[in-house]
């Protein structure tokens, strides 16, 4: 997304050095906001897929069978019951990350609308500070 501060027309308004680094500060914490959103979302596809392993993990019948368990770049087999508690617990562990980043996008989004309400409380219509949908 780019902000851009609009030609200014009839009144000029200067943009000091410290203006200068409020935007420029906005445009990181957004970009850094967008990259923590996608983040979350693969994080969530990785959940989904975990709780699918499980659900299908309980519908197995057969109590002997060794579930193959991907650690790293190695399968490791374990009993049903081992893999349960390892997609559990990994499972929890996302779960974790994910609240974690989620309370840094909040963070983030409260230091946008403090400068948002400095921007514009500046410049006004002269500055664009959402995102562009393109």
């Amino acid at each position: 997304p780019s902000y851009t501060l609009k030609k200014m027309a009839v009144e000029d308004v200067n943009v000091t050095f410290e203006d200068q680094q409020k935007i420029n500060k906005f445009a990181r914490n957004t970009n850094r906001m967008t990259e923590l959103k996608d983040e979350i979302e693969a994080k969530k596809k990785s959940l989904q897929n975990l709780e699918d392993a499980s659900d299908d993990l309980m519908m197995c019948e057969d109590d002997d069978l060794r579930i193959p368990y991907q650690i790293g770049d190695v399968f490791i087999s374990h009993s049903q019951e081992e893999t349960q508690e390892m997609l559990e617990a990994a499972k929890e562990g996302l779960k974790e990350e994910i609240k974690g980043l989620e309370s840094r996008v909040a963070s983030i989004q409260e230091v946008l609308g403090d400068l948002k309400v400095q921007l514009y409380a500046k410049f006004g219509n002269n500055i664009n500070l959402e995102a562009d949908e393109s």
